[in-house]
């Protein structure tokens, strides 16, 4: 039924306008956003058919949030509604050198920390679909979440889906052991991994080379493919971003070079990039081109999702390393 499955928490980013900080600002921009929310919603805006699971309370800001799903097009029918519960805040409060972007969170006893399994019917959900897709921001929301995301990529395998996971470490959540010892069991239903350098690291223990760490881990758990994701930070707002992927050989691609206007969602953006790529070209060369470049458009969108098209990552595909790449589009 959909190409890609997604479940994992949203949340409403409320943010002071013009770089002002927290305990001076008078107002808030706020927007929706949460790891696979993203990639629902960014798969979405390239073409593909996606659904994203979650629970929400039962009032208008769980309404708000399921809006936005709606709004792009995401199939939101498989939320579990929660009564007199909550929707997860985060706080981002802009920076500029020398100061940095820094969060804070509002998210204890949100509506899905409290999903309990039996709750979403897998079965139903994964019928006929193609991808499954979460992370470990899921697993670390409570220890019923940890179980919920253990069954639902049990069931995705036992239905025979492509499983993506971006082990995505919130030290905010959980330590890393409880981390390693939770998603280690989990990788047995893992087919793409997607992770940055820190993370296999701090969670898995797995340091070097980018190409040698995603090998490792590819032939550690038995994966079709591993991706890490490579972020230059040179300022607050400027830096680059490229990633590689290990699956029958190691995978480069070029890095771009970034003016954020908003690098959070920017990961997600690369899974969803990676996962259309693959889906659609069943190459990991396209997956891997597609990822970086959806990925890096994202960082020139404010909000936590993706608002770019098809059309223009392909634009930015073909004239990547041109000189005139930044001609006004007319």
């Amino acid at each position: 039924m959909y190409d890609i499955v997604t479940f994992g928490e949203a949340m409403i980013r409320l943010t002071p306008p013009d770089k002002k900080r927290l305990e001076q600002t008078e107002s808030f921009d706020a927007v929706a956003g949460g790891g696979e929310f993203n990639v629902a919603i960014g798969g979405k805006r390239l073409g593909l058919e996606t659904a994203w699971v979650s629970a929400l309370p039962n009032n208008p800001l769980g309404y708000l949030v399921r809006n936005k799903a709606r709004e792009q097009g995401v199939d939101t029918q498989h939320i579990v509604w929660h009564e007199g519960e909550r929707v997860g805040l985060y706080f981002l409060e802009v920076g500029s050198a020398p100061r940095p972007n820094s969060v804070m969170y509002d998210r204890a006893h949100s509506a899905i920390s409290n999903l309990q399994p039996g709750e979403v019917d897998w079965d139903k959900v994964f019928a006929g679909s193609k991808v499954f897709h979460t992370s470990g921001i899921t697993p670390a929301l409570s220890p019923n979440c940890t179980q919920v995301t253990a069954n639902a990529l049990a069931a995705a395998k036992k239905n025979g889906l492509f499983v993506s996971y971006d082990l995505n470490y919130r030290k905010r959540l959980w330590t890393l052991e409880e981390a390693a010892a939770a998603q280690e069991p989990m990788m047995a239903n893992v087919d793409l991994l997607i992770t940055t350098e820190d993370d296999a690291n701090e969670v898995f223990g797995h340091q070097g080379e980018p190409g040698d760490v995603a090998r490792e881990l590819k032939e550690r758990f038995d994966l079709t493919a591993c991706a890490i994701t490579l972020r230059r930070i040179d300022t607050v707002w400027t830096g680059g971003w490229t990633s590689i992927i290990y699956a029958d050989k190691l995978y480069e691609d070029i890095t771009y070079d970034l003016e954020n206007a908003d690098r959070v969602g920017g990961g997600d953006a690369f899974s969803a990039g990676c996962l259309f790529g693959w889906l659609t070209f069943g190459d990991w060369e396209q997956a891997l081109k597609y990822g970086n470049a959806f990925s890096a458009i994202k960082h020139s969108i404010p909000g936590d999702y993706h608002w770019g098209t098809r059309e223009e990552t392909e634009r930015i595909m073909k004239a990547a390393g041109e000189k005139l790449r930044f001609k006004i589009q007319r």
